[in-house]
């Protein structure tokens, strides 16, 4: 019995430090992957940041673009993107949310819920450039809303729906199904059950959402530039029909269509660290507020 214990023992170890060994090969390879995923990042910004400083003045912050746009600064860029983020998750957030509670919540499980949930996942995955040329034909020719600022936070909201969704209906699945069970134990609605528990509970993952989606429509160009943007206008938005710039399409013009792109290269470079700036600030305040409600859950 002793000779068969311990060659029980011997092979329980073995099988043991062979898999503690994959484990540690498999985290060294993560810990890896996101270094340099950090570094790639740190890199862009540091390269961008360098390059860019010197651009960043107040003048640069609160004037319009003069001189063909090579000196001056980038006020009409920045009230427009504003708009257009903040915009296009005023409108798409609350459809989103409303879309996956029914999905989640209220939609009967079968073929259709799995069509539904499959063509979500493939507008997730469409290029910005495609929402872009739907917008202008849906929105700019169809509807008849020409290149303005509504136009361009309805195609970005368009464009972010998918990913709040998404984010949405996996935090609502998170809720453990006893928060449902003891709601209606105590005489809530199915209504009441959702509004007053389940939502609040994944009001953290909603957020995460809303964040990945505002990161995306500040960033994106194609879609501003086929339904909302135009190369200049000096004055600032009066109404949602008005035609505005925008800092990625800015960006862009700057780089390739100006007509001095040599003189216009600080420029370049200050808009750039600038959106980087707003999109990591405005994160940054949906983050911290998250972290607030999760502790005000616990």
């Amino acid at each position: 019995m002793t000779d068969e214990k311990k060659i029980i023992e011997r092979s329980f170890d073995r099988v043991y430090g062979r898999r503690r060994l994959i484990q540690k090969c498999l985290f060294m390879l993560f810990r890896l992957a996101a270094l340099i995923n950090c570094a790639g990042l740190f890199l862009v910004v540091s390269f961008i940041a360098l390059k860019g400083y010197k651009a960043i003045s107040w003048e640069f912050l609160t004037q319009p673009p003069i001189d063909s746009m090579t000196k001056g600064g980038i006020l009409p860029c920045i009230i427009g993107t504003l708009c257009l983020g903040i915009g296009s998750i005023i409108v798409a957030l609350p459809i989103g949310v409303a879309s996956a509670i029914y999905l989640n919540e209220y939609a009967s499980p079968g073929r259709i819920l799995r069509l539904i949930r499959l063509s979500i996942s493939n507008l997730a995955g469409v290029p910005s450039v495609v929402f872009g040329l739907f917008g202008f034909a849906f929105f700019v020719i169809y509807l008849k809303m020409g290149v303005s600022i509504l136009a361009g936070v309805l195609t970005l909201a368009s464009l972010t729906l998918p990913v709040i969704i998404g984010s949405t209906e996996e935090a609502l699945k998170s809720v453990p199904d006893t928060y449902r069970e003891a709601s209606l134990a105590l005489g809530a609605t199915r209504w009441q059950t959702i509004y007053r528990v389940v939502l609040p509970a994944a009001l953290p993952g909603t957020l995460t959402g809303a964040i990945l989606g505002l990161s995306r429509a500040a960033g994106e160009t194609a879609p501003v530039m086929f339904t909302a943007a135009v190369f200049f206008t000096p004055g600032l938005p009066v109404s949602v029909f008005d035609k505005i710039m925008a800092m990625p399409y800015h960006i862009y013009v700057l780089a390739t269509a100006g007509t001095n792109i040599e003189a216009t290269r600080p420029l370049q470079y200050g808009t750039s660290l600038l959106l980087i700036a707003m999109v990591l600030g405005m994160n940054l305040v949906a983050i911290v507020w998250r972290s607030v409600l999760r502790k005000r859950m616990k």
